[in-house]
């Protein structure tokens, strides 16, 4: 090929490995891996916004030399989607933090064995994470959480541009402090329900003492359903705002770990 084709090859290969991080993007971000979102419009999200972050990057720092074999090229491409999946999880903490306090919240409610699919995950889920998480990923796209995310990845050109033979990150991508966090923050929500539910067994023990002719079991699981779905109501929409306060924050971190990349 002559130096100009050769030129317009490498260009292409660069703005491929852009697509890719974005493509990660589409394929592990809770906001846009719907069961429901066809394979095809994934891609076509991810190829226009690769159009729009054209020129936010440059490929002048790229040593054409890494393109001329197919080797280099599937490392730098399985190294971009990496980035890309790193990106699209570690922001959706508060998410998957709202799901994992539901099932807590459904076990203490009596709703163990009550499941339904998921249509996200097309998973079995609990009744409770599953209200949880829509949500919250309805309140994720009205405080524009899925624009965070994909200038995050912009950002992450900047910080880490493409092009770059990496065989293996430089860290542990934070997966034990992101572990901590989604922790720290699953108890939060959680633990007005541990305190109501603790108070009602407490009553109903008084009541057990004092009334032994009364089942307690009949009369404690409506209670307790009923209990959990009242403080529900009242905890659900601060726990919304505490995942928006922590949207930004998980992105600033899933930048911090992309950089692992670098």
């Amino acid at each position: 090929m002559t130096p100009e084709q050769t030129s317009f090859v490498s260009l292409l290969l660069f703005y491929l490995l852009i697509g890719l991080r974005f493509t990660g993007l589409m394929f592990s971000a809770p906001a846009f891996m719907a069961g429901g979102m066809p394979m095809p419009l994934r891609f076509w999200c991810a190829f226009f916004l690769t159009l729009t972050s054209i020129g936010t990057v440059s490929n002048a720092g790229v040593s054409l030399i890494l393109f001329e074999s197919w080797i280099s090229v599937f490392l730098l491409a399985l190294r971009e989607f990496f980035i890309g999946t790193v990106i699209g999880f570690i922001s959706a903490l508060p998410l998957y933090a709202l799901q994992i306090s539901g099932e807590l919240i459904g076990i203490s409610m009596g709703f163990a064995m009550v499941s339904l699919m998921d249509p996200l995950s097309e998973t079995r889920a609990s009744i409770i994470g599953q209200l949880q998480f829509l949500v919250g990923l309805w309140f994720f796209f009205r405080w524009n959480g899925h624009l965070i995310m994909t200038q995050s990845v912009v950002e992450s050109l900047k910080l880490v541009p493409p092009g770059r033979l990496v065989f293996w990150p430089l860290s542990d991508l934070g997966l034990g402090k992101w572990l901590q966090q989604a922790f720290v923050l699953s108890l939060r929500f959680v633990l007005p329900f541990y305190g109501a539910i603790l108070l009602a067994d407490v009553g109903l023990g008084f009541l057990a003492r004092t009334v032994p002719q009364m089942n307690i079991f009949v009369l404690g699981l409506p209670l307790k359903i009923a209990l959990g779905f009242f403080v529900l109501l009242v905890v659900l929409p601060v726990a919304v705002e505490i995942m928006a306060g922590q949207m930004e924050k998980m992105a600033e971190l899933a930048l911090m770990e992309a950089t692992a990349w670098r």
